[in-house]
């Protein structure tokens, strides 16, 4: 029995939803270089990949605004230095996405689910423009049955609203659905949406343990949530 099996009583879930950056992707090297690029462009001094590791999360919009004020707490950021800074960020992270690596596990992982015909979906902060073609580049396009980005409906995650759009989609029940996280806005949506939620050690969690957030399961590698004790099945 896998331990995806013991969270559902020795059953499959029916759906799993992943999130995107820094769950199926590290992305931050991109994002980073995007930032940067903007706050030059600005007359500023660049953030570096470190600082920009702790700001992603939230979507582009606030990682943005928490670039700008050069730390977390962003309140003090003028709307319209926001405004354009973001159209900066948007036109340099929409140059490619060379720097950004699937990791390790994930291709097993998603491999192992779409063989027992679980349904997958991505849930992500991150603007919907930018999926499917990270998707395409990274190859990893035609797991997912639904994409939701950050201004795919009015709320973001924390807010539970897009796990029960995708839950609605799949006719699937909460009981029978599995959220997959890096992230406090992960395990809070989850747990909003009556889900369980499997948080992974390796992601953004603004420099947190992301067992502080008390998920169903923790995990370093998501072949472990897939793995019998003699390896994959």
């Amino acid at each position: 029995m896998t331990r995806l099996e013991q969270l559902f009583d020795g059953q499959l879930p029916r759906l799993v939803m992943f999130d995107l950056d820094g769950t199926l992707m590290d992305s931050v090297p991109d994002l980073a270089a995007a930032v940067d690029k903007m706050l030059m462009l600005l007359g500023r001094e660049p953030a570096g990949i470190a600082r920009v590791r702790d700001w992603v999360g939230n979507g582009s919009k606030v990682l943005v605004r928490r670039a700008l004020a050069g730390k977390l707490q962003h309140d003090g950021v003028a709307d319209e230095l926001a405004d354009e800074a973001l159209a900066l960020f948007m036109q340099a992270y929409s140059g490619g996405h060379q720097l950004t690596t699937v990791y390790p596990g994930v291709r097993e992982c998603l491999d192992w689910l779409r063989e027992r015909d679980v349904k997958l979906s991505i849930i992500t902060n991150k603007p919907a423009q930018f999926i499917e073609p990270l998707l395409e580049e990274k190859g990893l396009a035609g797991y997912f049955q639904w994409l939701v980005g950050g201004d795919t409906l009015p709320q973001q995650k924390p807010d539970p609203a897009a796990l029960l759009w995708v839950m609605s989609q799949a006719g699937v029940e909460p009981d029978a659905s599995l959220f997959v996280g890096d992230s406090r806005n992960d395990v809070r949506a989850a747990k909003a949406a009556a889900v369980p939620c499997v948080a992974l050690t390796y992601g953004y969690n603004h420099g947190e343990p992301i067992a502080n957030e008390a998920p169903t399961l923790v995990l370093d590698d998501l072949r472990e949530l897939v793995a019998s004790i003699s390896g994959l099945r």
